[in-house]
């Protein structure tokens, strides 16, 4: 196994098996995953900020198996901030249990999480206080999720209609591809304080959203998760606003066939791909790199 070390932003990290490739149909490799990790990570730590990471790992590719990982691993550097998050059964008085997830708020994590193969980085939408407890969710998501033949520009259509929805409900949006197959519409959530809405709520109003519009476009739109009641419709997936669900961050690789990310898109070009069946596709890792130097983080815009 070859390693080298490495100086990141003042921290000594272990760097492994640069040469391994874990996008077999592309030939991309780790050190390129690291790569475009580093070169990334002005407009992706942002976005990750104080907010609990679960990871999904492809330590051999992504031809092979993967798992989910919540907890901070064994032999976790001593650097790296940390949350002890109670899991939603003690929040609710059934359990005492606690998962403690690292927070990735610097290069030098961010370097760590993608030498452990961490392809795919999976984030709340709430964050945490400096001690870890959870705050109130600052957005809200809803995921726009493409039954075949639906693609993306059945789910640039359906964005529209929720973008309208939500600003009959004084909300704004931002548009992000999933990096899989269909998009993530996210409404930053009016600070309120302690008055603002809390996961329950958050939920509760995506959904009614989802089977606002499915009643108003029923031929198009599916709010109900069964996959039979799927097929050519765009399913409007609500409950990731759940306390204890996770969605990839914008700018998160993906562990599919090739290396595609989630990726901030504009609303003309949204409109665009409404109109033409072939003018959105999810986008690889170099792409997003070519994109952020020419636009910068559009999401942030």
């Amino acid at each position: 196994m070859s390693e080298v070390q490495v100086d990141v932003g003042g921290r000594t990290l272990t760097i492994s098996n640069l040469d391994k490739v874990l996008y077999p149909r592309t030939g991309t490799t780790k050190g390129e995953v690291l790569h475009y990790y580093a070169q990334i990570s002005p407009v992706l730590l942002p976005h990750l900020k104080d907010r609990a990471v679960t990871r999904i790992r492809w330590p051999h590719g992504v031809e092979k198996g993967s798992f989910f990982e919540k907890n901070v691993p064994a032999g976790t550097p001593s650097w790296v901030r940390t949350a002890e998050v109670p899991t939603t059964g003690s929040r609710s008085g059934k359990g005492d249990g606690t998962i403690r997830f690292p927070i990735c708020d610097d290069l030098a994590t961010l370097t760590w999480l993608a030498n452990l193969a961490a392809l795919e980085l999976h984030v709340h939408q709430w964050t945490v206080e400096p001690d870890g407890t959870p705050r109130n969710p600052d957005r809200l998501v809803i995921d726009l999720d493409p039954g075949e033949p639906a693609g993306l520009h059945e789910c640039a259509r359906v964005a529209l209609l929720v973008r309208d929805a939500l600003a009959e409900r004084d909300l704004t949006c931002t548009p992000v591809t999933s990096g899989s197959k269909g998009l993530h519409l996210y409404a930053p959530m009016p600070d309120e304080g302690d008055g603002g809405l809390d996961s329950d709520g958050t939920t509760a109003l995506a959904k009614e959203v989802a089977e606002a519009l499915q009643q108003e476009h029923p031929a198009l739109v599916t709010s109900v998760m069964t996959k039979a009641k799927r097929p050519g419709k765009v399913f409007l997936d609500w409950s990731q606003n759940s306390g204890s669900k996770t969605t990839v961050s914008p700018y998160s690789l993906r562990g599919r066939e090739r290396p595609t990310v989630a990726t901030p898109l504009t609303w003309d070009e949204v409109e665009e791909g409404a109109e033409d069946e072939l003018a959105l596709d999810q986008f690889s890792l170099e792409q997003v790199l070519e994109r952020v130097a020419e636009l910068g983080d559009v999401f942030e815009a």
